[in-house]
């Protein structure tokens, strides 16, 4: 679509054809993949911080999660909260290793700082074909979707991988044994763990798409919480070590947005009713003039 043909009402665009939609999605793809480029450059760049502070950071005992898990122990005084040494020797074992592992992870960076105007690009291509009703009940969407994003992946990257990898780290079968872990398998870890929970956190905004679709309701969630909750505990169980404590503190926020989600549900719906009474009440009124 042109660009002065997207800002345009539905009614007043022209109807496009295949090759104009995909000429419109070129010129978007091109768009978020130069804002990744740029993030990524700039990571690249960015070596030190990027490895020494925050990728090799959970690695580390003075790491901030660490450093609040210590001053929570001695609050209530429970001094084995407090994390003091991390097990494990992180290794390079591939002669590019560190070259190829400082390209990708740059990558997977750009992505995730460019990840709101990714949405914004698709939003925008996606935008124009919407109803005007549709695109009024979908205000704000790229915000919310972009907050709760960065929430999940900082909740992601300050709590699920540093308990993970301090769990990991310090899980020995015998006292012989050292940890020396590969560089890859320690940022897939880490990855995992922060995206995992950057997705998780989506849970409010899916529930609001589809129940204005009407394919969820309040009544639904609330008559399933229980299968609900099992499916977090398994979903915590995945993106967590096997460590009690770890999935406790993992499944906690999740139930939390599962019933932010039912309470969104039960506002669109409360929304839905009104929009449907004002508008059989516009109609009684049209033909009780007619008459």
């Amino acid at each position: 679509m042109q660009p002065q043909q997207q800002n345009k009402p539905l009614g007043e665009q022209h109807e496009m054809s295949f090759i104009d939609h995909l000429e419109a999605l070129r010129w978007h793809i091109i768009r978020a993949a130069i804002s990744v480029v740029v993030f990524a450059t700039g990571a690249f760049f960015a070596k030190d911080f990027l490895f020494h502070d925050l990728i090799l950071g959970p690695s580390r005992p003075d790491f901030w999660t660490y450093r609040m898990f210590c001053k929570f122990g001695q609050w209530v005084h429970a001094p084995d909260l407090c994390i003091d040494k991390i097990g494990f020797v992180i290794q390079n074992r591939e002669m590019s290793g560190q070259l190829t592992m400082h390209i990708s992870t740059s990558f997977i960076v750009g992505i995730l700082l460019a990840f709101p105007y990714l949405f914004w690009e698709i939003w925008r291509f996606v935008k124009p074909g919407l109803y005007p009703h549709e695109r009024q009940n979908s205000q704000g969407a790229v915000f919310f979707v972009s907050i709760l994003f960065i929430m999940g992946l900082l909740f992601g990257y300050y709590i699920a991988a540093p308990l993970s990898i301090n769990f990991l780290a310090g899980y020995v079968v015998d006292a012989s044994i050292e940890n020396q872990i590969d560089m890859q398998s320690y940022l897939s870890t880490l990855t995992t763990m922060s995206v995992s929970c950057a997705f998780v956190f989506e849970l409010p905004m899916i529930v609001f798409f589809l129940a204005k679709a009407g394919i969820v309701s309040p009544e639904i969630m609330q008559t399933y919480r229980k299968h609900a909750i099992v499916v977090i505990l398994i979903i915590a169980a995945v993106i967590t070590p096997p460590d009690i404590s770890a999935q406790i503190i993992v499944t906690i926020p999740i139930l939390l947005l599962y019933e932010l989600s039912i309470h969104i549900a039960r506002v669109v719906r409360r929304g839905d009713a009104a929009r449907l009474n004002a508008k059989l009440a516009r109609q009684a009124e049209r033909d009780a003039a007619q008459q």
